[in-house]
């Protein structure tokens, strides 16, 4: 068995960069490194900061690991039952997509065993404070810019980014704008593929937030904020009891955890969670729509095809128009803006007029038999809603398909940190 070995990490100060080393037992190796940002005269936590980068050194790893995975793999740091459980969690429920997508089990995914007793010992005289709010460019984030500056709250706007570039609108988003540069090892992944290695989507929310919490102790803050609705509960398909979803590093229990291992691990004084979580997605839209499109309608973008692929110029964001986030995107939006104010950010078009998204339309709508994508999207109850209510207020085209009704309440508040959405009440 070809075992996945997690090497080592390590923070250069000089640099302020992060390396993460990972390698195969066949000799492969991979080396990820993160780029921080640290003014010169802040005096950091370097214990604080060193269990914040061990979370980040597990979590980084999937990325490198999914290429040739197995269920055995090769760990010389400590960890306990409660990290086992969280690891086993991230590795296995994490890459339920991938597992899906490429003919494997749950028993052919990482399991992890404990080497250590939990210590309650926790990083010593952590007192940060302040917020640091993660940016993307995206409805949510900027909506969660907007109420923040909209109760008067500093914060500090943070985005992570792949390439040489990040969304220009992010300037306008706050006076403090921080930019993290993420080297992932494209070279040596590229040289596996070509090996016949395996490839498929990882909890990428998990790795970015785990970035986050490093800025964030580098920085001396206490809050992070990531913007995640109510969002990934519906499971797309199962594997024997392995749960399969595009998003299950946005659900509501993955919040939970993350936030309990910063908690338990890393400081009990910093805290990260989602304000919007106890909105549903149609609900964030319509806030968006109150309080941010004003500023951003024109120039944000949730589109991944157009803008978030690694290493792709993103200064000026934009829609593709034709991939199943920007249906749903459409979907959304709809019953709350005029056909034509809508239509302005896919070329003036409708897209419930295109007959080459039909497909599509059904399956978001869950019509026919066809499948909900692999994308982060609405509920199918949700988008029927969203659907009914803009046909009954705008003039837009009525698919040529019949959509089922719905009872779903936007409405409805749903679960979150009880600390979370009160920072924005």
């Amino acid at each position: 068995m070809n075992r996945f070995i997690f090497k080592s990490y390590f923070f250069d100060q000089a640099s302020k960069t992060a390396s993460f080393n990972y390698a195969f037992e066949d000799g492969r190796a991979f080396t990820e490194k993160v780029a921080f940002k640290l003014t010169d005269n802040h005096n950091y936590n370097r214990e604080t900061l060193d269990r914040a980068l061990f979370l980040s050194f597990m979590l980084v790893g999937v990325s490198y690991y999914k290429t040739f995975p197995s269920e055995d793999v090769l760990i010389d740091f400590p960890i306990d039952k409660w990290q086992v459980n969280f690891f086993n969690k991230v590795y296995q429920e994490g890459l339920g997509q991938f597992a899906y997508e490429n003919g494997l089990k749950k028993d052919d995914l990482a399991h992890f065993e404990a080497n250590a007793e939990y210590s309650t010992v926790m990083a010593p005289n952590y007192t940060g404070s302040g917020t640091l709010a993660l940016q993307s460019g995206g409805k949510d984030s900027l909506l969660t810019a907007s109420l923040l500056k909209s109760k008067s709250i500093d914060f500090a706007a943070w985005y992570l980014s792949s390439g040489e570039d990040y969304p220009s609108l992010l300037e306008f988003v706050s006076p403090e704008l921080i930019i993290s540069n993420r080297l992932i090892d494209r070279n040596n992944l590229n040289q596996a593929l070509g090996d016949g290695a395996l490839n498929g989507h990882v909890p990428i929310t998990y790795i970015v937030q785990s970035f986050a919490v490093i800025q964030a102790i580098l920085m001396g803050k206490s809050d992070i904020l990531v913007s995640i609705a109510h969002e990934g509960e519906e499971p797309h398909h199962f594997i024997g009891d392995l749960l399969v979803s595009h998003q299950w590093s946005k659900t509501w229990f993955a919040e939970e955890m993350f936030a309990s291992y910063v908690a338990r691990y890393i400081s009990p004084n910093i805290r990260i969670g989602s304000p919007l979580r106890c909105y549903s997605e149609l609900r964030v839209a319509e806030l968006f729509v109150e309080n941010s499109w004003k500023l951003y309608g024109y120039k944000f973008s949730s589109c991944n095809v157009y803008n978030y692929r690694q290493g792709a110029n993103n200064k000026t964001l934009g829609w593709c128009g034709d991939c199943p986030k920007c249906v749903n995107s459409y979907l959304l939006f709809a019953p709350f803006l005029p056909k034509n104010k809508l239509c302005k950010l896919f070329g003036g078009v409708d897209l419930f007029a295109r007959n080459d998204l039909i497909d599509t339309f059904k399956g978001l709508l869950g019509v026919d038999g066809f499948t909900k994508p692999f994308e982060c999207i609405g509920e199918v109850d949700e988008l029927r809603v969203a659907y009914h209510m803009a046909i009954k207020k705008y003039d837009y085209q009525k698919l040529p398909f019949k959509v089922p009704e719905s009872n779903f309440d936007y409405k409805l508040l749903y679960q979150a940190q009880n600390w979370a959405p009160k920072v924005l009440q």
